[in-house]
Parts: structure tokens; sequence; C-alpha cells
């Protein structure tokens, strides 16, 4: 037991090799001596993982063709640069997919990178900036003829926000919405919510 205790720090393999060397101890298996240690509370000074600036022992051995890392079977299953695993590789939508939100719109993703929110963009504002620039500042696109799927670029105009609150009927939706009037009285709901807008601005500014 002294010696034990003396040499506790070893490896296990060599521990239990020299432990049978010195003693003749066949009978005894390595899990006995790992278990007795334990069991006594001796400290091996190892913690099972990298220390910080401990350098693997290994480090920069290239494994030999058809071995460990460069057999046929490890290299399929390798993560590689740039890969996906998992959940993400079976859920990850390429650049230009589309996909049409719980609101009714068209959405194409633009790039992978961050912030996630900005991978998606509606189709119809991508399409309407490519013929007319950026939407301005405070203003918002609607759709002119109601099937939010058209994203052909005549058929949304970019509105002051304060117009698009008047085309949903107004606050206690006095007038008729925009979105339930026919295709004849729809020119006629919009020029009297951009009337109204351009009224209550100018009230405003006076």
């Amino acid at each position: 037991m002294a010696w034990l205790e003396a040499h506790r720090d070893m490896v296990i393999g060599d521990y239990h090799r020299a432990f049978v060397t010195a003693f003749h101890r066949t009978d005894i298996a390595a899990k006995h001596l790992h278990s007795l240690r334990n069991r006594r509370g001796w400290l091996t000074g190892r913690t099972g993982r990298f220390e910080k600036g401990q350098v693997p022992a290994n480090k920069g051995t290239r494994c030999k063709p058809g071995k460990g890392g460069l057999h046929p079977n490890a290299q399929r299953t390798q993560f590689r640069k740039g890969g996906r695993t998992g959940k993400a590789a079976l859920n990850y939508k390429p650049i230009g997919t589309e996909r049409v939100s719980k609101d009714g719109y068209r959405e194409r993703k633009v790039h992978d990178g961050l912030p996630m929110r900005s991978r998606w963009q509606l189709v119809q504002r991508l399409e309407w900036e490519a013929v007319n620039g950026p939407v301005p500042a405070g203003y918002a696109l609607k759709c002119l003829d109601g099937d939010r799927l058209n994203t052909n670029p005549g058929n949304w105009e970019a509105l002051p926000r304060g117009v698009l609150a008047r085309l949903n009927g107004g606050r206690f939706r006095r007038t008729l919405p925009y979105d339930e009037a026919s295709p004849e009285v729809k020119p006629t709901v919009m020029a009297v919510a951009k009337l109204k807008h351009r009224t209550a601005e100018r009230q405003r500014s006076a």
C-alpha cells in the first residue's frame, strides 16, 4: 500500500504494469488499482482535459493514408469549413430561396450572414427599389391591387405611413378601408386618404 500511494500519480496503465512487476500480483487488474485510488482519495493531479498551455503529444503529426482521420469512413463524417451539420443542415435554405410570410408577403433570402433578421427581405421591396431606388424614410410600400403575392413594382406605391393609417379606415374605421373597396372605388379611397393627410400636415405646420 505504501508503494501504491507513493506512485499514485502514474498513468493507470504504467501504474498497473509497475505494480505487477514489483509484487508479482497478476491477480490484480488495472481497474482494481483505479478503484483503490478513488476510494483512498489519492489524487493524480490530472483533470482528464488539456490545461491552458498544454501541448498535445501528437501535435503536428499527420495520420498515415487510410488510418485515423484519413480513413475514408472518418472523412465522410468530418466537419468541413463552412459546412453545416445536424439540424442546421436540414433546415438550411440557399440564397435566393423564397417563402411566404404569415402575413401573406413573399420573402427572399439575400445572404447567410448577420444579423439573421436581415437574411430574408420582402420581395416587393427588393423589386420596387431595383426600379425606384430606396424607399424614403417614413414611407412604406402599399399593395394597390390587394394581391400581396404580386410583387411587380407597378403594383406597389411608396406612401407616408400617415396615409397608410387612413387607408386602413382610420382609428375608428369611420371610412371604407382601401383593401375592402372594389377595384373601381380604390383610386377614390386612395385620393381621399392622401388629401386628408396633406391637409393634416399643413395644419400641423401652420
